[in-house]
């Protein structure tokens, strides 16, 4: 007792904003169907005490409270759930927060001060005020509740007016605590063209991490979301499901511990590897946003939430229409000139896509883009390959009746490019070392606000004198090599997070003057997709792996996380024993592209790839914005189905995979979910080969909403990829 009595007494002292009756504070972050619970008991600290489904009755949240825990010397100990625990106080287990004083000093001690909410689109946003009793070190904590998505998102503020500066080595953007029997969970390792695999573990005392030190294409390895199954595994259907992802574009850490009691705690933040930053007196260090869902009905559910909110608060023109595009990279490679270029731009036309996409290999004279070893930085048009500049293309691409799209990666340099010989300390790279080079590249240190100048200027020039350009592949091939700032110089613990943030102040430029440009974020693939990034872009490359049979598993694997209009997908001719009509299927249930040679296909194949682009945009609204449900996962068969529903519940589309079935197995029907029970839907089965006849047994039936949820319809075969799209229309 004599410990609670002292820190009440240290509260009343230092933390005036603290209610001094004693009576505990509660502070709820609610949507409609979860609650966050937190509180400020009398020792004037700040603990989770509940994180659940909604309690129906204000007056319970009084019954809540936090635990005080036997010391092993009889003593009253002040541990519990601490929403923001600093290194260096009672608790055992891995703070939030590690701060060394300007004194030497590694402790932290958080109390509440004072919190306020306000209304903000969509939702409430909640500002928690912390600070420590013996340092003027303050802690903002900031939860967005968006109560009808049932998402929250939560980010700290972390400042100081100490005399000189302060070292920060542990900055999570939060922390959230579970106590039950048994916990699972699935992350989404990575690598190039092996995206987004799902893998599912049980959690055991200690703890777990996933993380990336990559930098810069940073998600190459693991990506920055996973489920969490509680009681058990995260299930599709069922179950109570935590959904967590984080905003950034750097290096992440994700800690889960389970605690000596089987309590566990996440801790999601940016990675502290080789990252001990210096804070200097005044300055605000911001966390990345950590947001997440807490679902009591699968991970179905968590992801439509998700999807929903990204959607309407945090994707770029996340409710707009996307555009269809054909791509010449596998089709040319670097070998092309204006006038092939313009030919496939009637190509383009020809398909019945919204636009041509140029890839690499437009740029730079003095070394000019013959291949992947010289040319990246030297953003301007290679003369000899196109005389007429960029906009002897666009005015191609007007004559077509497309637009015209540009591949950049602005972030990197090659050493063999007048860039690198003017500027080398430009570059990321040991001074004293032989120099590693990641696909014969280097990235530009963009913590340098010189290099953010150069990188924003290249793109607006660009942009401002060829205002025809419609759209941007921004690519981003390499992780950081050689990890040292010419710029930063005896301040390298900050270079893994002040690089992103200067990414992030570029694209903050660009999106000011140019606020409705669609950007495609790619990095190699799928190794960045974080919804930072995506407050930018449009939409990212899931993957260089374009075989239809492993998109099926990409696909599924984002699919928990992003919408489909986030996510790109192209046919090309990889996995060439796959028919097109399969290839065609499996990148139109997210946003469609062709990266193909169209003269390599025959008179029906181009039929069909123009008639599986008309039906795909008059199904935009039900694919690109409607709500999805996951139905059959690769992951547990031989198959794969998934459809979607428009927001009036007039139209569906079901998309079904036949993978490799096994020899006569059982072949079950497919029930879709989503539908108004009580509509009448026609089915058609549509995307069929030029005099194909529908192979689907309900083609041209009329059928109940109701009966199509508990029934289904028989759309699995034995085939070796084979697919089936079916629209389903209200009457």
């Amino acid at each position: 007792m004599k410990h609670l009595i002292f820190f009440s007494l240290l509260l009343s002292l230092s933390c005036a904003g603290y209610a001094q009756t004693g009576e505990p504070k509660n502070i709820r972050i609610a949507t409609d169907h979860t609650d966050l619970v937190l509180q400020v008991p009398e020792n004037g600290r700040l603990y989770q005490v509940y994180f659940g489904e909604k309690l129906r009755h204000e007056a319970d949240l009084d019954n809540l409270g936090w635990q005080v825990h036997p010391a092993s010397d009889g003593s009253a100990v002040a541990r519990g759930w601490e929403v923001y625990s600093g290194s260096g106080n009672e608790d055992f287990f891995e703070p939030a927060l590690a701060v060394t004083h300007t004194d030497g000093n590694p402790s932290t001690y958080l109390y509440y001060v004072s919190h306020r909410s306000k209304p903000v689109d969509g939702g409430t946003q909640t500002d928690i005020v912390l600070r420590d009793d013996r340092y003027p070190l303050e802690v903002t904590l900031h939860y967005v509740a968006y109560a009808e998505e049932d998402v929250i998102k939560t980010w700290s503020d972390i400042s100081h007016k100490e005399k000189g500066s302060v070292f920060l080595s542990a900055y999570a953007s939060t922390m959230l605590y579970f106590s039950a029997g048994s916990y699972y969970l699935t992350e989404f390792s990575s690598d190039w063209a092996k995206e987004a695999q799902m893998s599912t573990q049980p959690l055991r005392p200690g703890k777990k991490v996933l993380d990336t030190k990559l930098g810069s294409r940073a998600a190459m390895h693991m990506h920055p979301f996973f489920l969490l199954g509680i009681g058990q595994p995260a299930d599709e259907g069922q179950g109570q499901v935590l959904i967590g992802t984080l905003g950034w574009t750097g290096n992440f850490r994700f800690t889960f511990e389970v605690d000596n009691v089987g309590n566990l705690r996440v801790i999601p933040a940016i990675n502290p590897y080789a990252s001990r930053y210096e804070l200097k007196r005044g300055e605000t260090f911001t966390t990345p946003e950590f947001i997440f869902t807490l679902s009591r009905q699968g991970t179905g559910q968590g992801s439509r939430n998700l999807q929903a909110w990204a959607r309407r608060y945090q994707l770029k023109d996340g409710q707009e229409p996307r555009l269809t595009l054909l791509n010449n990279w596998e089709n040319t490679g670097f070998n092309f000139n204006q006038d092939l270029l313009a030919g496939l731009m009637k190509e383009a036309k020809d398909l019945g896509v919204d636009m041509f996409l140029l890839d690499d290999g437009w740029f730079a004279n003095k070394y000019p883009r013959q291949n992947d070893r010289a040319g990246l930085g030297d953003w301007e048009v290679n003369r000899n390959k196109l005389p007429g500049g960029i906009a002897a293309l666009t005015d191609a691409a007007r004559e077509a009746g497309v637009k015209f799209g540009l591949w950049i990666e602005p972030e990197m340099v090659n050493p063999k490019s007048e860039l690198f010989e003017q500027h080398p300390e430009w570059a990321i790279h040991y001074p004293n070392r032989k120099t590693y080079y990641y696909r014969n590249q280097l990235v530009l240190d963009l913590s340098n606000p010189d290099v953010q100048d150069y990188v924003y200027g290249a793109v607006d020039r660009l942009l401002s004198e060829n205002p025809g350009i419609a759209y941007f592949k921004w690519d981003c091939n390499s992780p950081i090599t050689n990890i040292y700032s010419p710029y930063l110089k005896e301040r390298q613990g900050q270079l893994y997070i002040d690089h992103v943030r200067g990414i992030y102040r570029v694209l903050q430029r660009l999106q000011a003057k140019y606020p409705h440009l669609p950007m495609m974020l790619c990095s190699g693939g799928g190794a960045r997709c974080d919804y930072e990034a995506l407050k930018y872009f449009t939409e990212f490359w899931c993957s260089d792996n374009t075989d239809p049979v492993e998109r099926l598993y990409i696909q599924w694997g984002f699919s928990h996380i992003f919408p489909a209009n986030a996510m790109c997908a192209h046919v090309t001719n990889w996995n060439r024993t796959a028919s097109v009509k399969f290839r065609t299927d499996v990148a139109s249930m997210c946003k469609l592209g062709f990266d193909i040679g169209l003269h390599e296909l025959s008179t029906e194949e181009l039929e069909y790839c123009r008639q599986a682009v008309a039906n795909w945009k008059q199904l935009q609204p039900a694919i690109m914005d409607g709500t999805q449900y996951r139905l059959v996962s690769p992951y547990q068969g031989n198959h794969m189905a998934v459809n979607y529903v428009s927001a009036d519940r007039d139209t569906a589309v079901l998309f079904a995979y036949d993978i490799h079935p096994r020899y006569q197995e059982k072949l079950l029907p497919v029930r879709l979910q989503g539908l108004d029970p009580d509509k009448l839907y026609r089915v058609e089965e549509i995307n069929l080969m030029p005099g194909a006849r529908p192979a689907l047994k309900a083609h041209g039936k009329t059928l109940s909403g109701d009966y199509l949820m508990k029934v289904g319809m028989e759309v699995f075969t034995f085939g070796s990829m084979q697919s089936h799209v079916v629209r389903l229309t209200a009457q």
